[in-house]
């Protein structure tokens, strides 16, 4: 062994012949599959705080010349030389190398059992199983390959079933999304109640941007069925919109024609015919569609302006001419009475003299009072009626047709009878009440006229 400033010089380095390995870094990748349970009597099997505890002077020796042996099942095999310190030392360090590695294996174990990257994890493992043949360490060997490839086979297990649930989110993702692409085409195609499908659009998009880990060809291809979609919905909604524009201007144009048309009415002296003529113009209106809200909300009010200004011009006119007006409701009130007074039971001719001068001269009076217009024209109805019909029970009574009917009634009722004694006198009841049925029949219509002739 070398002097003590030998050894400070020289410390953990090995010989040009021989050189010492450093153990590998730590992978940064590890995710968990749990590892094979070490063999018993191996150093995986004996842990403090999770670290492996090596036995080096088991697994291997330093000569007397300083080169370090690792024992194998296929015999010795140099890994160094220690120059540095005490052959204790010298195998302490190098089994604290073999601790290394089975503690980044540890590691990478313990990251794959907390769901890490199971490709990252196969590939850190494979990295360390390649360098265990030229690794400068002491330690059981045997068993850290096999805890290595046990990992390797977990990590693979782990990445399969990665894939297997990639696979099955794709397809949920990819089957969420042509949902959501059908719904967009069905609104596109038919949807009418505008607002609510833009906004139903627009959620669909935000719900689309959550929907992630489709495979790109998949994505474009929906993504662009969901863009035709939206772009078919606004070509829709602007033709809809634009022709509703035109249809509001047309309707806009008539409707000022109606308008300009009531403020004309508005102007004039004809009473009669200018109420008509509003009538006709709001009949016009119901017939055509809506303006925009604003234009129908002035043009309405236009035209109850007219016709308010033409009723207040009628109300002033027929205030003016109350006095005229009372007075034609007087004269025709006194035609009426003088009618009423005659009974036409007794003076029916006077009465129909009357009946014809009253309605020669009732339009020729003139209006009357609003108010009094229903009970004059009843009052006159009323005793017309009394006279018209005097008029008919008036020529029933000398109508000879008629009496001779009833006469005529009543022979023909005579011979049902006799014929019916006669039957009776047979012995055929049968014919006979028959015979007296009709006889009776003809004995009421007999009545009937005989009635109209006395009344």
């Amino acid at each position: 062994m070398r002097s003590e400033h030998g050894r400070e010089e020289n410390e953990g380095l090995m010989n040009a012949e021989a050189p010492t390995q450093t153990a590998p870094k730590p992978s940064p990748a590890a995710i968990g599959r749990p590892r094979p349970a070490p063999r018993p009597g191996s150093p995986a099997a004996a842990k403090t705080g999770g670290t492996v505890r090596s036995n080096p002077a088991r697994y291997g020796r330093i000569d007397e010349d300083g080169a370090v042996w690792l024992t194998t099942p296929d015999g010795e095999r140099q890994i160094g030389v220690w120059e540095a310190g005490t052959t204790e030392e010298g195998l302490a360090h190098f089994g604290r190398r073999f601790e290394d590695l089975a503690t980044e294996a540890e590691l990478l174990r313990s990251r794959l059992e907390k769901g890490g990257d199971a490709r990252k994890t196969k590939a850190a493992a494979e990295e360390l199983l390649r360098g265990l043949p030229d690794a400068a360490a002491l330690g059981d060997f045997a068993a850290l390959h096999e805890q290595l490839a046990a990992l390797v086979a977990r990590a693979e297990e782990a990445q399969a079933g990665d894939r297997e649930r990639r696979a099955a989110h794709k397809q949920e993702a990819a089957a969420e999304r042509e949902r959501l692409a059908q719904e967009a085409e069905q609104i596109a195609r038919s949807s009418t109640d505008w607002k609510a499908a833009g906004q139903r659009l627009r959620d669909i998009l935000e719900q689309w941007k959550t929907i992630k880990g489709l495979d790109r060809d998949t994505d474009e291809a929906l993504w662009a069925r969901y863009k035709a979609a939206r772009e078919q919905f606004n070509n829709r909604r602007q033709t809809h919109f634009a022709e509703l524009d035109r249809t509001r201007a047309q309707a806009k144009q008539r409707k000022e024609e109606l308008v300009a048309k009531a403020e004309e009415l508005a102007k004039t002296v004809d009473g009669e015919s200018s109420p008509a003529g509003f009538r006709e113009i709001r009949a016009a209106w119901k017939k055509l569609g809506p303006a925009s809200r604003e234009d129908e909300n002035q043009l309405w009010a236009r035209l109850n302006a007219a016709q308010d200004a033409f009723s207040a011009a009628q109300d002033e006119k027929e205030t003016e001419h109350l006095a005229e007006y009372e007075a034609n409701a007087t004269a025709k009130e006194a035609l009426i009475a003088r009618l009423e007074r005659i009974d036409p039971k007794d003076k029916l001719a006077e009465a129909r003299s009357v009946l014809r001068e009253v309605r020669d001269r009732w339009e020729k009076i003139g209006q009357v009072p609003k108010d009094r217009v229903k009970e004059l024209s009843r009052r006159l109805q009323e005793a017309a009626a009394r006279v018209e019909e005097a008029d008919r029970r008036s020529w029933t009574k000398s109508d000879p047709e008629l009496k001779a009917r009833a006469q005529q009634f009543v022979e023909r009722a005579e011979q049902f009878e006799a014929q019916a004694a006669k039957a009776k006198a047979k012995g055929k009841l049968k014919d006979e009440q028959k015979l007296l049925e009709q006889a009776q029949q003809w004995r009421q219509w007999a009545e009937q006229a005989q009635t109209a002739v006395d009344n």
